[in-house]
């Protein structure tokens, strides 16, 4: 049976899977969530009302939370490209980084731009300073892990990457790479150039008027 995906593909999370079934060529049914869907929403909801995506549903099973959607994908529908390493200490390596462009990119950006769909009111700009003084100590960081290595792990592409690509997408988009931090600025050029995501940044292209910055007229 063919895996059913719940997902938008202008959202980063459901990017990074969408990466990870793009690189082994995985096939899979698309089941866009829309606003003006609402089947599709109510089945969703129905299987997770957390109402977080992506989610994966492989014949009973759902599967949540983008990081245990590619571990699940490596185990049961393992592809030519091996997202999890078969070493213990580069698997820890790139679950390690998996979480850092989670947590420390992904969160920070995700702060600001969902302040900026708030009412000006409402808005948190004591918040958005830490997201933005966060995002300068990540890039800086991973400016510094980099060095010396092609991608994420040091190693093959992996689920770091998946990770990795659209995290510095969108930052680079909310809070701008600095210039100084060549192995960031190099690393996400590699990210835009790998087929896999390339593809679903493509996919993206016509939701970009959605983005509540204003995306910019590059990449």
């Amino acid at each position: 049976m063919t895996l059913q995906l719940y997902a938008h593909p202008f959202s980063s999370y459901c990017q990074k899977v969408i990466t990870a079934l793009y690189e082994n060529d995985t096939p899979f049914d698309w089941h866009l969530l829309t606003p003006d869907d609402a089947e599709t929403d109510a089945r969703f909801t129905a299987l997770w009302p957390i109402r977080r995506m992506p989610l994966l549903r492989d014949g009973e099973r759902t599967v949540v939370e983008s990081s245990i959607i590619i571990e699940y994908l490596d185990q049961r529908h393992t592809g030519p490209v091996r997202l999890i390493p078969g070493d213990a200490e580069a698997a820890l390596e790139a679950r390690l980084l998996d979480r850092f462009f989670d947590n420390y990119v992904q969160t920070p950006l995700q702060k600001i731009v969902f302040d900026r769909l708030c009412p000006a009111a409402d808005r948190d700009a004591h918040g958005v300073r830490k997201a933005r003084a966060m995002l300068e100590t990540s890039y800086a960081w991973l400016d510094h892990k980099l060095a010396g290595r092609h991608w994420a792990t040091g190693g093959e592409f992996s689920l770091a990457d998946c990770a990795a690509a659209p995290a510095l997408f969108y930052a680079d988009w909310t809070h701008r790479i600095p210039p100084d931090c060549v192995n960031v600025i190099a690393y996400r050029r590699r990210l835009l150039a790998r087929p896999s995501f390339a593809r679903a940044v493509d996919e993206a292209r016509p939701y970009r008027a959605y983005f509540p910055l204003g995306a910019p007229d590059r990449d």
